[in-house]
């Protein structure tokens, strides 16, 4: 059997969709049980992963995979099943897109910096994509303004959009333009909407938003890989309820928000964790509103463990 490198367009637990450079895909299983040192995952495989298979059989386009090439990067939550196991996301990503919306579901701000946390501790760059702007009244929208001239002042890309009225569907898609980008938010955020005005023949699933728990209902069971166009690359994930900070410790959450690093070089000791020590700088720095409050008790709830479900 002769060895090819392809790339993981999708996973199902047990078997892997894997795209030829020709464009083939191809249905692969694993080679025995992959396990890399030090890293405690419950997928040794992940959309994103460039693999090293054999075909097995022409006919069916079945192969076995028999190595992993190294990442660029990779993004990992908290698994739901096994707490002391991370679940890989996606891999070799040019950057990570979270879909948020303030309304119909809410997005909490304390989800959103978890997961800017996340992408800023794997050193992926990330867009936030405030979406459903046509249901927002007047002061929603001064109080969307007022997030987006926070986060876009820390260095990310805000835009606005809305699938019923498209608006931001032509900004949508040119961030995403030759790259490989993970879409991620909470379920009914408009997700697949999205996409599937941008892309149409993918045709992805979507759900209405109960208006009992003002929530949106699970369509995306396991992580998939779409070329919209050539050379760009979108990995739709399910819609998370909980993003941990897998593999985190409580010393480097604060080296993960930029107006911290900025300035903890300037607290009184070197180890200063921002919480009751004095002159400490960043705590001066939120009480003078140099730092977001909202910010600063994201950061509070990650050092206690809160998860930001919400």
């Amino acid at each position: 059997m002769s060895q090819n490198i392809g790339l993981v367009m999708r996973s199902t637990g047990s078997w892997y969709d894997v795209r030829s450079n020709e464009g083939t895909i191809m249905q692969c299983r694993l080679k025995g049980k992959f396990k890399i040192k030090g890293f405690k995952v419950t997928n040794p495989i992940a959309v994103g992963d460039k693999v090293v298979y054999e075909l097995e059989d022409e006919v069916r386009n079945a192969g076995i995979i028999s190595d992993i090439l190294p990442r660029e990067n990779y993004i990992i939550r908290q698994s739901v099943h096994k707490t002391a196991h991370g679940h890989l996301l996606a891999t070799n990503l040019d950057q990570a897109v979270l879909i948020a919306t303030l309304d119909f579901p809410r997005t909490s701000l304390g989800f959103i910096d978890r997961f800017l946390v996340a992408a800023e501790s794997f050193r992926i760059p990330t867009v936030l994509v405030f979406n459903k702007l046509d249901l927002l009244n007047e002061e929603q929208i001064v109080y969307q303004n007022e997030l987006t001239e926070l986060y876009e002042s820390l260095n990310y890309k805000c835009i606005f959009t809305s699938a019923v009225d498209g608006t931001g569907v032509d900004d949508f898609f040119n961030i995403l333009q030759g790259k490989v980008s993970l879409i991620s938010g909470h379920s009914g955020v408009g997700k697949s909407t999205l996409v599937n005005v941008i892309a149409p023949d993918l045709d992805l699933r979507t759900s209405e938003v109960s208006t009992f728990a003002n929530k949106g209902v699970h369509t995306t069971t396991f992580a998939e890989m779409f070329e919209i166009a050539p050379e760009t690359f979108i990995i739709d994930s399910p819609g998370i309820k909980e993003l941990g900070l897998a593999d985190m410790q409580k010393e480097e959450i604060g080296h993960y928000f930029p107006e911290i690093l900025e300035i903890m070089g300037q607290c009184r000791f070197h180890n200063c964790m921002h919480l009751d020590e004095p002159n400490c700088a960043v705590k001066e720095a939120v009480m003078e509103e140099r730092i977001a409050q909202s910010r600063y008790f994201s950061y509070l709830s990650m050092m206690d463990g809160g998860d930001n479900r919400k």
